[in-house]
């Protein structure tokens, strides 16, 4: 039977859902509280530049690929995406670089010229993570975290030991070689925990780096919400935006609709892909399934500070994604997990998009995009966020052998207080919560409200998890489970 369905958010999470939900022949709206849809994948333009102002890594396109197919598209019918190579390098001191390049072949030379017999190691790693891949984004993370027995396959049995022990306790059991280590440690950052809380199981994340590769859409990783959009507009959805939503009705412990922008919208159905905390706060105190000492108990991913630099000249000696791994990466985990403070030394992550697609800065200009991972929560200013520009600038024109501070025609940024303000984001959080053995399936938030009838989930902070790829994954989970509830 059509329903009358409304959507919170347009993040990827909440354009999936709205698809999935149109295509059962659904009436389905969704809004925005910004001016333009994406939710944290919105785009940044400013004087002939283009900047991606969320996501920037374009990992596992089997899933993506595997969203479009659902409606008889592929991803080609609307973007152009080009594989990486390199796919990323990492510094660890001046014009001291390792350089991950397109294939696991590339790969294993460069592990064997830092570690002799590293490539055999590394070939066995990764065939083993190649099977967790296959377990995982291609059966396991399509069930909606209904119940444990979702975990319980004969290939899940078979693996039980590595959701007792840690992607840390593994890297290191094969790995010595420091740089590797912590190369092989890296993926898992993107799950939004450490690596001694990351369960073994998740080393799939590196079978996603190393076997699979890293791409770039063709204008940035907005063209991926374009898409959802025209793909979403084709099957009849509405989307409404400057539309944020301050109250979501409930008549009879039913949802009835939504009050936004004063004005009042019955529905049969009410989805929030919006932060799962903030939606709870938009109900009434009875109808809140989960409480604030709930949420300060999880853990959860990362903030970040960013800053958006538009550059007169092309910067020398980095890459479309280049990481700074020259400081101490377990200090930088223990000031985001352990004991929340501004890091002192901070790894960062910086992005040049224009070294790969012209359409990100002018001819002869490069855009920079730069990434300092923080706790959530911290106190933000502009003084906070102008001190560690200038470390970072510091440690930038030192270990890339350049001056680049000149060359800064503008720089933007974004911080907490921003994450809470565009976003409604617990505690300014940037990717939901951290997937940690306690916080993984049906023991995430869950899909659908147990206290309020036709009050649904989506999103990072709910199953499966935080990422694009499982943000797509949960609008399709919530859109079964709405159509299981709903269409009789």
């Amino acid at each position: 039977m059509k329903k009358k369905i409304t959507i919170i958010g347009s993040g990827f999470s909440s354009l999936a859902a709205a698809c999935y939900l149109a295509k059962s022949g659904h009436d389905v709206t969704v809004f925005e509280k910004n001016n333009t849809i994406g939710g944290r994948a919105r785009q940044l333009t400013k004087n002939g530049f283009t900047f991606d102002i969320g996501p920037t890594w374009y990992w596992m396109p089997d899933v993506f690929e595997r969203f479009f197919a659902d409606f008889n598209t592929k991803p080609s019918d609307f973007y152009q995406l080009e594989k990486l190579n390199p796919a990323y390098s990492v510094y660890y001191g001046k014009d001291d670089y390792i350089m991950i390049e397109d294939t696991l072949d590339k790969i294993a030379i460069a592990f064997e010229k830092e570690e002799p017999g590293s490539s055999k190691t590394l070939q066995k790693f990764i065939n083993k993570a190649q099977d967790n891949y296959n377990v995982a984004i291609k059966d396991l993370v399509y069930n909606p975290g209904v119940s444990p027995f979702e975990l319980v396959t004969t290939e899940t049995f078979k693996k039980i030991g590595q959701f007792f022990s840690t992607i840390k306790k593994d890297v290191r059991k094969e790995f010595k070689n420091e740089r590797l280590v912590t190369i092989l440690e890296f993926p898992v950052l993107f799950l939004g925990a450490k690596p001694s809380d990351t369960p073994s199981f998740y080393s799939f994340m590196n079978y996603a780096d190393f076997g699979l590769g890293t791409f770039h859409p063709k204008k940035g990783m907005y063209q991926v919400i374009l898409a959802m959009e025209t793909l979403a507009k084709s099957l009849d959805v509405t989307i409404k935006t400057n539309a944020p939503i301050e109250k979501i009705l409930v008549a009879n412990k039913v949802a009835s609709g939504v009050i936004s922008n004063g004005e009042t919208y019955l529905s049969d159905v009410v989805l929030s892909g919006a932060d799962y905390h903030h939606t709870e706060t938009l109900l009434d105190p009875e109808y809140k399934q989960y409480s604030e000492a709930y949420w300060s108990s999880k853990t959860f991913a990362p903030s970040s500070l960013l800053f958006y630099v538009g550059f007169d000249k092309k910067i020398k000696n980095v890459n479309h994604h280049t990481l700074f791994f020259d400081v101490d990466f377990e200090k930088h985990a223990e000031s985001i997990y352990d004991k929340p403070a501004w890091p002192e030394n901070p790894l960062f992550y910086a992005s040049f998009p224009s070294i790969t697609d012209s359409h990100a800065a002018p001819e002869g200009k490069e855009a920079g995009i730069f990434l300092i991972p923080l706790a959530p929560g911290l106190k933000d200013n502009t003084k906070l966020r102008m001190t560690y520009f200038s470390k970072i600038m510091d440690r930038f024109e030192t270990l890339t052998s350049q001056k680049v501070r000149e060359h800064i025609l503008f720089k933007e940024s974004f911080c907490v207080n921003d994450f809470v303000k565009d976003y409604n984001s617990y505690k300014g959080n940037a990717y939901g919560m951290a997937n940690t053995l306690l916080q993984t399936a049906f023991l995430r938030p869950k899909l659908k409200s147990k206290k309020v009838n036709n009050l649904y989930f989506t999103g990072q902070l709910t199953v499966p998890g935080p990422g694009v790829p499982p943000s797509l994954i949960s609008g399709k989970l919530v859109a079964e489970l709405i159509n299981k509830h709903h269409t009789t």
